[in-house]
Formats: structure tokens, sequence, C-alpha cells
């Protein structure tokens, strides 16, 4: 892997103060309520169909227009080869959630495999409902009942060893430069399917100015977008002699260690955990 530089994008974006804060204001397309008579875990052959054509696109034109869009790139590949056999029935990855287009970012990154994950309710009412619907989000309920569910769904899941992914910052700070807390929530669920942790750190590089992104802000006078490099860390494994408290808050250290290194940061300013 070449050397790892910590570029911190020029953007003057304002962020919420809370570091699990929401930087964009939430826009309600339709109302939905999600409970037993949800369906968190989609069946149908036309859910089936929409999914399948979602991941085709994600790697194909997706993967293609990521590079033109941001000069996408991926490193780090070689740890998926050698650690096969610890991957070879699934696995749960992990990522800082710093842009749109950051989960078909990973999905490229580990290669081809499908995914599900854990989305804020909220946004399956939103104008991106259909696109985190047939990417893999299952929304997050509210109430017990329903919960049974949301876990249901996610017990099928691993039961046909598909991954998952999960954003453990749990809120989205557009090309932030830091990592921030990660929520304990995401590593419980590892846990109980004692599944390995794979740390993926999205990185910014020098702006290339000759991207789709950034040829239109050449002439409008707005501040370049940076390159995007995704990094590839080592698969972690949960550490089977602790109790599981014990066990979820050593993954959830070094999970952030993990990725606060891949992005080649020396100083972060947050520790893992704040709760």
């Amino acid at each position: 892997m070449t050397s790892k530089k910590h570029y911190i994008p020029n953007l003057d974006i304002v962020y919420p103060e809370k570091p699990d804060g929401h930087m964009f204001p939430f826009k309600k397309d339709i109302e939905i309520t999600f409970d037993e008579n949800y369906p968190f875990l989609d069946k149908s052959f036309k859910f089936r169909l929409k999914r399948f054509v979602t991941y085709l696109l994600i790697f194909t034109a997706n993967r293609i227009v990521s590079f033109l869009r941001f000069g996408f790139k991926v490193e780090g590949r070689k740890n998926l080869r050698k650690n096969r056999k610890i991957l070879k029935n699934g696995a749960m990855t992990i990522s800082n959630h710093v842009q749109r287009w950051d989960f078909q970012f990973t999905q490229v990154a580990t290669r081809y495999h499908t995914s599900f994950f854990p989305v804020w309710k909220e946004q399956c009412k939103g104008p991106d409902r259909g696109w985190i619907r047939y990417a893999g989000g299952i929304p997050i309920p509210d109430g017990i009942q329903a919960m049974k569910f949301f876990n249901k769904a996610f017990d099928e899941i691993r039961e046909k060893k598909i991954w998952i992914h999960a954003y453990p910052e749990s809120s989205r700070f557009d090309y932030y430069p830091y990592i921030r807390p990660f929520k304990k929530g995401v590593f419980t669920m590892a846990w109980h399917y004692n599944i390995p942790v794979l740390p993926v750190a999205i990185t910014w590089r020098k702006p290339f100015p000759l991207t789709l992104d950034n040829i239109p802000r050449l002439f409008t006078g707005k501040k370049l977008l940076p390159g995007i490099t995704t990094r590839v860390g080592e698969p972690l494994l949960f550490d089977e002699s602790l109790p599981r408290k014990e066990a979820v808050q050593k993954m959830r250290k070094e999970c952030h260690k993990a990725i606060v290194r891949l992005a080649g940061i020396t100083n972060n300013p947050y520790p893992a955990e704040s709760d």
C-alpha cells in the first residue's frame, strides 16, 4: 500500500456541534409505519429484481462514474485476498460516513458481494428511500415488538452468509477529515453473529480539477472537491476469552484505531466511544 497522507479538505463546511448530529435538514416524502407488518426483509420478486439491478449498477456503471466524478480509487485489497478463509462466511464492513456515495465505495472496494445495513428509519421516508432499500438498508424501528422483526431480518441475512455493513459514527458528515466516536450497537450486532469486522476508511486526496464534479467549479469559483481513496484494512476478530460487554468494547476501540490509522490520521480529536 502506498504511504498514507492525511489530507484535510478546505471546503468551509460548518458541521454540527455534536459528532452524531445531522448535517442536513431531513426531507420526508412519505409516511411509513415500521411495525410488525412492514417488510424489513422484502422477499418479493419485484424487490429482488430491483436489488439485482442496483448491484449490477454498483459494480459496473457506478464504479466508472465514481472514478470520473471523484477520482475514486481503492487501496488495500490484498487484505481481502490473504484473509479469504476468515471472510468466507461473511463479515461486517464498517466505515466512516462522509459522502453520499460511500456505501458504494465500500462495496466496490471489498469486491463482488451484496450487503444489508441498518439505517435510520427516517431515511426510508425521504427521496433516497428507493436506493437505500434496494442497496440493502433495513430501517431501525422504535418499540420492542417491531425490533423483533428487524432482528429476525438480520438473522435470515446471516443464515445465508450475506455481508452486513454499518456506519458506527451513525450520521453523515460530508468530507469530514477525522474519525468520530463509534456507537457500540453495530459491534454488539457483529458479536451476536460472531463475524469478523472489516474496517474501511474513506479518505481524501488533493483535488484534481478535471473530474466531473470539479469542472463546473472551475467556472463558478467554488472550492474544488478532494479526490477520494478507499482503504481496506485487515479483518478483526472478537476476543472469545472475554464476556460480551468487554469483547464489544475491545472491538469498538480496535476498529476505531484501525480506521484512524487507515486514514493516515496522527492526532484524531475523538476517542473511540462517547456513550
